[in-house]
């Protein structure tokens, strides 16, 4: 297992190509979705990270057969009951994604409430009541959420279009492809993963329109059947590495990711000074200097990705001038800004916002990663910062993102995982 600790001797400028894994918050839904088929299901680019083994864990306890070679797992059977175990579920909030496909199938779902980062309050109220639509009664019994529909029906379901929830369209999508007549999703999150994710659904026989925009229009079938895909590029990994080299003065390339899906947190980086050169395929950036101060507020894509807004205030620690990080989606995600202070950072909270009062370097300080997005905040800060920096929470970074220390070291990075030799 190693260590839980991080090192890393900042003030290294970073410089080279990394290659861009698959997406975390992209396979994990589609992992799920085998349980709507007959047949097997084959996905490849799958990254080696704990969610992952997770999500596999999860599937093989409902009596599906997963397994995994290099990049590619395979799914196959049906699943035996509708039980998810408390100890899995905790693990990964992601975990809650099998209660659609399981009421879809199996007609019946018992869930409990879901765990994974600690992010303030991330309510599963509105899938309950999207489930409810199509025709589930659903109950909160001794912590689990406990669904019924012996048929489910299609119907018009409304989200919140604040946040356009994408766990919400992902369930509800899976519970929808079987359900019985048309199903309309409005105010459907439309990130690259979810067109991903309805394109297999759809190889694997579903009938799906309007995947990437904000009405999702899903015309039930009798039955699905198991299909191949690839998982798409992790752009929140990609985004991260590119702020690596920001925050190092470096030159960083990131590939395969089109530019499009990063597209406005691009025009923020340059907004900031540093150079974007995209190609169709690729991301590069070069830091000519200090950054410069900028206003960031987060949204649902294609706004500002909340899970970059952790790394991006790393980078606001050392811009010249005061930005203002303003966070919409999740109310508990500026925590990270104590840790950041340990190592010299300049920052105000007010309410869901951050003000930010670049310094000109940050200094190493023993720091920990509460989540995932802030874990990487806190590695993009021992990066730029001067001396030794010791992060606690290894495995929470793991969750998200494969093989970080490995490929940061090859950029340049004085990074290990490990007690102090």
């Amino acid at each position: 297992m190693g260590s839980d600790i991080i090192r890393i001797i900042g003030g290294r400028r970073l410089e080279g190509t990394v290659a861009v894994s698959g997406s975390k918050n992209g396979v994990l839904p589609m992992l799920a979705a085998t349980l709507l088929a007959d047949g097997e299901s084959v996905l490849h680019g799958v990254p080696a990270i704990a969610d992952v083994d997770t999500m596999s864990d999860l599937l093989r306890t409902f009596g599906l057969a997963v397994s995994r070679e290099g990049l590619t797992i395979t799914v196959s059977g049906r699943p035996q009951h509708a039980v998810a175990p408390l100890d899995l579920v905790h693990r990964m909030r992601a975990s809650f994604y099998v209660s659609g496909p399981l009421l879809a199938r199996l007609g019946r779902a018992e869930v409990p409430l879901p765990g994974g980062c600690a992010l303030g309050s991330r309510p599963v109220d509105y899938v309950i009541r999207g489930f409810e639509s199509l025709g589930a009664r659903a109950t909160v019994e001794h912590g689990y959420v406990c669904l019924a529909a012996p048929k489910l029906s299609g119907a018009t379901v409304y989200l919140d279009a604040r946040y356009r929830s994408p766990g919400a369209t992902f369930n509800l999508t899976m519970a929808a492809v079987l359900a019985e007549g048309t199903t309309v999703i409005e105010n459907a999150c439309a990130e690259p993963e979810v067109v991903r994710f309805c394109e297999f659904l759809k190889a694997m026989g579903a009938r799906i329109e309007g995947a990437g925009a904000s009405q999702l229009r899903i015309e039930g079938v009798s039955a699905l059947h198991g299909a191949e895909a690839g998982v798409p590029p992790d752009r929140l990994e990609a985004g991260t590495f590119l702020l690596a080299g920001a925050v190092t003065g470096g030159d960083v390339t990131v590939q395969p990711i089109p530019p499009s899906d990063l597209a406005f947190f691009l025009d923020k980086l340059a907004e900031a000074g540093l150079e974007i050169r995209r190609e169709p395929e690729s991301i590069r950036l070069i830091a000519p200097g200090r950054p410069r101060a900028i206003d960031v507020v987060t949204g649902p894509f294609p706004l500002f990705p909340t899970d970059l807004q952790p790394p991006t205030m790393s980078l606001m620690c050392i811009a010249e001038g005061t930005s203002l990080m303003q966070e919409t989606i999740y109310d508990g995600r500026l925590t990270h800004a104590d840790e950041l202070r340990r190592m010299g950072a300049q920052i105000r909270l007010v309410d869901q916002s951050a003000v930010v009062t670049g310094v000109d370097r940050l200094t190493g300080a023993a720091v920990s990663a509460q989540n995932i997005r802030a874990g990487a905040a806190m590695v993009l800060a021992g990066l730029a910062a001067d001396g030794e920096t010791e992060i606690t929470g290894r495995h929470l970074i793991a969750r998200g993102y494969e093989n970080l220390e490995v490929k940061l070291a090859a950029l340049g990075a004085d990074i290990r995982d490990g007690e102090p030799a």
